[in-house]
């Protein structure tokens, strides 16, 4: 029986993976962060170990005994203080990957982002050996993501048997903490008056945990792999989330300078629910993926791209539904009229 250490456990994607290591049978340990809430892992059957990953005798602590890793604790929130994110994703992982070198594990599987490989030029899709080019657009999140991927690379040519997965954009149930299906929140809620067309490749919160056991199993040292099914426009995207949910898609479309322009000014007056000129500016980018490299390698599968949209919908209805615009939802008339506007215009 495998001793696997987990580090973001009680986080959206660490709690699948958590809960599929325990059925495969591994004796799992979890690292905690003191005062994090561990509803994510209630009733799993694993050994619960307090420590920051920021403290290093904690994660050295953690690691005695230990055979194999998944480093998947880190931020994904693009309103975060660059030196927030800076800390946990490159720090923290710096700490995690070098405990687990010194504790000589058998394996490690490191939780970076597609983030880190950055989006892809227009009309093309992103691989694992497209160029860093997200460096030029100034969002701390992205610079963060990568500099820990290439820190944990670092680690993997000293001789730490590490494998990278990148996921994309995750959806789907149990994400306590409004990380990445903060944007089907928003939706759902009536919060994106507008938006810039952008592209985003959208995965399973399933598919995912299940590509990193393949990972864990399969992938090749010192390589990353990405893991991401379907690659939307933001219109399109959008419009199955309406038609999904019942709630009529912002109508607005913006060209992305104005739209950072309403962004900024929304935010100076106070509307901190609205899209913050960080956010535009990410949405506006192409973050379309290719993820044959984990079919091929790992044998990774994914289920149908609609899937992860329904679970994200039914999972805010079960829990939030309330504060939810109800079915058959149409946007504010001034909207709507304002887009049909737009359209005129710019077709």
């Amino acid at each position: 029986m495998a001793r696997t250490l987990v580090t973001g456990a009680t986080g959206f994607i660490g709690s699948h993976v958590t809960r599929l290591l325990v059925a495969r049978g591994d004796e799992v340990a979890v690292l905690v962060r003191p005062g994090s809430p561990e509803q994510a892992i209630t009733g799993l059957d694993v050994r619960r170990l307090r420590g920051d990953i920021l403290d290093r005798r904690a994660v050295r602590r953690a690691m005695r005994g230990v055979d194999r890793v998944f480093h998947v604790a880190g931020r994904t929130d693009l309103r975060a203080p660059r030196a927030a994110l800076m800390s946990v994703a490159v720090e923290g992982t710096t700490i995690v990957l070098e405990e687990a070198l010194r504790a000589e594990v058998s394996r490690v599987v490191h939780t970076s982002s597609a983030a880190a490989i950055g989006p892809a030029s227009r009309g093309r899709s992103a691989t694992e050996t497209s160029p860093w080019t997200g460096g030029r657009y100034g969002i701390a999140y992205l610079d963060a993501v990568h500099e820990a991927e290439s820190a944990a690379l670092r680690l993997a040519a000293r001789g730490l048997p590490l494998v990278v997965v990148n996921p994309t954009h995750v959806l789907g149930a149990g994400d306590l903490g409004r990380s990445s299906t903060a944007l089907v929140s928003r939706f759902l809620r009536r919060q994106i008056p507008a938006y810039v067309e952008g592209t985003l490749n959208v995965v399973g919160v399933e598919d995912v945990a299940r590509g990193m056991l393949l990972a864990d199993e399969r992938g090749r040292v010192g390589e990353r792999y990405l893991l991401g099914n379907r690659n939307y426009t933001m219109t399109r995207l959008f419009a199955d989330l309406g038609r999904l949910s019942g709630v009529q898609p912002p109508p607005l479309k913006l060209p992305s300078t104005m739209a950072r322009a309403f962004a900024a000014v929304a935010h100076r007056a106070g509307a901190e629910t609205l899209p913050t000129v960080t956010e535009v500016r990410a949405a506006s980018l192409n973050w379309s993926f290719s993820s044959r490299k984990a079919k091929r390698e790992l044998g990774w599968t994914t289920r149908p791209h609609e899937d992860c949209l329904e679970e994200t919908i039914a999972w805010y209805r079960g829990r939030e539904n309330g504060a939810l615009a109800p079915p058959g939802s149409m946007q504010p008339l001034p909207l709507r009229v304002a887009g049909g506007a737009m359209r005129r215009v710019w077709l």
